[in-house]
């Protein structure tokens, strides 16, 4: 027989009855009936109840063991009587009564329960993460992101892509993010980063002739921690193209997403593919946001010429200096308290609005700040063009044409939540499409890249000669699910002369482009295909999967976020010969000196 065990604690039934077997694990809870010692075993498999009865040789040793011991027990399997059977359990129908019970290590008292769904600070889950990580719901969505992942990196080679690694040595370069630097102990004074992302490598694989690219691709950014988003590193789904178009790269990758939410979601809905497809402009317009939630059926319409001229003199000034008005449904808001009103005013000062005027929709009349202003007709000419009807309310933001869209879309997503609209149980993709390549710098006014300096532009070089910058659009994507970005990508500028040009546009110079990203601009004179890709994050996948709203819940080691691993003690000093090997001499802040 095995030293440790003949199954695991979730393999035995009634098929094992009168086996008997030898199991190993964690001591998971403990019952004292007297004569009786009830033990629940557990492994990463499952749980199994042991029996231990009193005068036995080892129940002594059994009834003093504390939780989260490791043992081993050998015992014959028996079936349970019908009143304790338990159909929750995997191994329900049967216990092991036990011959033998071996300490393999004993725990210490331990600092959070591991048996119990009590909360524990943050700090403390994460300096003895290794006892939070026996927990069920956290080793369920550890095991969850495994299966995601193998089950992303099948679909991708079933349709031909070759995953390749790229290097976590490499260059710095201005991607936005502040860079992860590891110096040079052969090359002082030097130092390579850790990549932000592979985007110059996955390129260069495509210069070097490999047609389809991935890998789960760490990706490692020095930024203040959010819900989701680690302070360190993260992971996505990078992918890259030959002789791609936009269309390909979304045929290419919304099965892929799509079977992978289809496999995981359990019960809940899940957008069908081909997803849909919203240009930027019309997102910021009828969403209010890059990201639109589309479990939120709330529309945002563009009022600015009603009320140009109107009798509503707030909004027809507001116009005449440049401002827009926006109208954001509300449905079924018409039956709301005064106080649901007054309080959704306050809030809305409170994010920068200077209040919400609204009009209240009853079967014969039309009640709300803004209704004296308004003839019968004009409200039934808001009601068309809003969809707007009885038992509605028809709620107005106005500001400059950026921050209406935000307040819009602020608005909009809290009237969602607040009338119970949004759908629960339901992943609804889209793609975010047509992307302006440029826009003016709020700190210089000059013209500026938008997003990705790389993207080609739509017209390529004949826009970038002929056309207002501001109206040119790039070949660039994000794809959306809930209001969460999965990823950015686009088809990428491969052309040396219209790359040239795109920075020119922007205010840079050939001498800058080439200093900064010599390596990818030689490659692509030597022959580089049209090409593209995008990379959605691994770790975003798994929060929506597993219904988690922070990201420390799906990550094994997770930083905190100050940026530390409480439980190895990162970042820590080194020794002064590590620093004399690479070089460096430490100058700290005079704060923390």
């Amino acid at each position: 027989m095995h030293p440790y065990r003949t199954h695991s604690c979730g393999a035995l039934s009634l098929a094992h009855k009168d086996q008997t077997v030898r199991l190993s694990g964690w001591v998971h809870r403990k019952r004292d009936h007297g004569n009786l010692l009830f033990v629940d075993l557990r492994d990463h498999y499952g749980m199994t109840q042991c029996v231990l009865q009193m005068g036995g040789a080892d129940f002594e040793i059994a009834e003093s063991v504390r939780l989260e011991s490791v043992v081993t027990v050998t015992g014959k399997v028996v079936e349970r009587t019908p009143e304790t059977k338990n159909a929750s359990m995997a191994t329900g129908e049967i216990e092991l009564v036990v011959d033998t019970f071996a300490l393999e290590s004993a725990a210490q008292p331990l600092p959070l329960q591991v048996n119990s769904d009590q909360e524990f600070p943050e700090d403390t889950r994460l300096r003895y993460r290794f006892l939070d990580l026996r927990r069920e719901k956290m080793h369920k969505n550890i095991v969850l992101r495994s299966q995601i992942i193998s089950s992303l990196r099948r679909r991708m080679t079933d349709q031909g892509f070759l995953e390749i690694q790229t290097p976590i040595l490499t260059a710095s370069s201005p991607e936005g993010a502040r860079d992860f630097l590891v110096p040079s102990r052969l090359h002082p004074g030097k130092f390579y980063a850790l990549p932000q992302a592979p985007q110059q490598f996955k390129q260069l694989l495509m210069v070097s002739g490999f047609d389809k690219y991935f890998q789960i691709a760490p990706c490692f950014r020095d930024e203040d921690a959010r819900a989701d988003r680690s302070p360190g590193e993260f992971y996505q789904l990078d992918m890259e193209m030959a002789f791609a178009t936009q269309e390909d790269v979304f045929q290419a990758i919304e099965p892929v997403l799509h079977d992978v939410f289809q496999e995981f979601a359990g019960n809940r809905h899940v957008s069908p593919a081909p997803f849909k497809r919203i240009p930027y402009r019309e997102a910021m317009l009828t969403y209010g946001s890059d990201k639109p939630d589309l479990r939120n059926p709330l529309l945002i319409f563009e009022l600015s010429d009603f009320f140009k001229g109107s009798a509503v003199a707030i909004f027809a000034n507001a116009v005449a200096s440049g401002q827009v008005v926006r109208g954001i449904q509300g449905k079924g808001a018409a039956q709301k308290p005064r106080s649901f009103f007054e309080k959704l005013n306050a809030w809305s000062q409170e994010i920068g609005a200077p209040g919400l005027g609204y009009l209240i929709f009853l079967e014969g009349e039309t009640k709300g700040p803004l209704a004296k202003f308004l003839s019968a007709d004009q409200i039934d000419e808001l009601k068309n063009k809003t969809g707007c009807g009885v038992g509605d309310v028809l709620f107005f933001v106005c500001h400059d044409e950026g921050m209406a869209a935000k307040l819009a879309g602020a608005v909009r997503t809290k009237l969602g939540q607040e009338l119970e609209l949004i759908k629960q149980d339901s992943f609804e993709f889209c793609w975010v499409i047509d992307f302006p390549m440029y826009e003016l710098s709020e700190d210089t006014g000059k013209i500026d890249f938008s997003h990705n300096p790389f993207s080609m532009p739509q017209g390529g070089l004949e826009a970038l000669e002929t056309q207002d910058p501001l109206t040119i659009n790039a070949y660039q994507y994000d794809i959306v699910c809930n209001g969460i970005e999965l990823c950015s990508g686009a088809i990428r500028n491969h052309s040396p002369d219209i790359m040239y040009k795109a920075f020119e546009v922007a205010g840079y110079g050939r001498e800058t482009v080439e200093k900064e990203f010599g390596g990818m601009l030689s490659a692509f004179k030597f022959g580089a295909p049209p090409h593209g890709g995008c990379a959605p994050g691994i770790d975003r996948m798994v929060m929506l999967l597993a219904d988690e709203p922070n990201l420390r819940e799906i990550v094994a080691f997770p930083l905190n976020q100050k940026a530390e691993d409480l439980l190895l003690g990162a970042p820590g000093e080194v020794r002064d010969t590590q620093l004399e090997e690479l070089h460096i001499r430490v100058k700290l802040p005079l704060l923390q000196k």
